[in-house]
């Protein structure tokens, strides 16, 4: 990896820079949320407390993930933290159980059902993550997924919420003469199915949300904010070194511009997120708070 910063030097100036602070502040000035992927690998023994300190750290909001709504979201009621969003099974809406094998949804689970359990938690957003690599297809098969994207969105719409897409970068990658994101762009309905727009994929996709932001005014609801290390090159896939994944102000992305972009194209609701990281990742998920708290959010 061509960095100038190695993962595990981020690491120290993260735990420098936590060391070095004084108290953690008593919050942004708008709700600031939290992807629980971020926490992933400790929820398994320790969801009471990462979530507890998560919650002392400032973080007001949570985006869950299906699987962990039992146990992590009577926890969140608990400290304090607004179930706002989800991330829900990819094949509840695609139909591909094969591709997904042992991350499949229970079966007899439908994305009916997903809906009826998201809107009794209180969720605003139920959000579509991923498609895996052996899903992806012609543009073709894109445009069949956009038309399915469409029919859910109108079930989640009819129980009061929002269906949203995030994105990675393949979605960006040339395809027979366009991008399956332009597709997704031309074929989603806007009232029924907005975008989750994560600005480390698309600056690894090589563009810069500042620029995409005001093209997509009014169909991007929900952000996922982390920082890109220096020195990498365009890439449309996911295999990416942990080296590339920095704590929000420990990259090369400029979050002021960023959020300015993200208010002024109608941006609800801002998410931490952090794939890797080379510490604790709450204190990650602490780093980027304070960041943010000083970028005034």
């Amino acid at each position: 990896m061509p960095d100038s910063l190695t993962r595990r030097d981020a690491g120290k100036s993260l735990m420098t820079a936590l060391a070095a602070g004084t108290a953690l502040p008593a919050a942004t000035k708008q709700p600031l949320g939290f992807q629980l992927y971020t926490i992933r690998t400790v929820l398994p023994d320790h969801a009471r407390q990462a979530l507890e300190r998560v919650a002392k750290i400032g973080y007001k909001q949570i985006e869950s993930m299906r699987a962990f709504n039992p146990v992590v979201l009577p926890l969140c009621k608990e400290f304090g933290i607004q179930a706002v969003s989800g991330h829900y099974d990819t094949p509840l809406v695609t139909g591909n159980y094969d591709a997904w094998k042992s991350d499949s949804p229970p079966a007899g689970y439908t994305w009916e059902k997903a809906v009826d359990e998201a809107a009794a938690a209180g969720v605003k957003y139920m959000v579509i993550a991923y498609l895996m690599p052996a899903e992806r297809g012609s543009l073709d098969t894109f445009r069949r997924y956009a038309d399915r994207f469409n029919k859910a969105g109108e079930a989640t719409r009819k129980a009061g919420m929002q269906l949203c897409y995030h994105h990675h970068a393949f979605e960006f990658g040339p395809k027979e003469g366009s991008r399956p994101i332009d597709v997704f762009l031309e074929r989603f309905d806007p009232k029924l199915v907005k975008f989750e727009m994560d600005v480390f994929w698309v600056s690894v996709a090589g563009h810069d949300a500042v620029d995409l932001l005001p093209k997509w005014k009014g169909r991007v609801a929900l952000m996922h904010l982390k920082d890109k290390a220096p020195g990498l090159k365009t890439h449309y896939m996911e295999e990416l070194s942990p080296n590339a994944f920095r704590e929000v102000g420990l990259g090369v992305l400029d979050f002021s511009k960023i959020l300015a972009a993200a208010r002024a194209a109608g941006v609800e609701h801002y998410f931490v997120e952090q794939d890797e990281m080379a510490e604790d990742p709450v204190d990650s998920l602490a780093y980027s708070y304070q960041t943010l708290e000083k970028l005034g959010f």
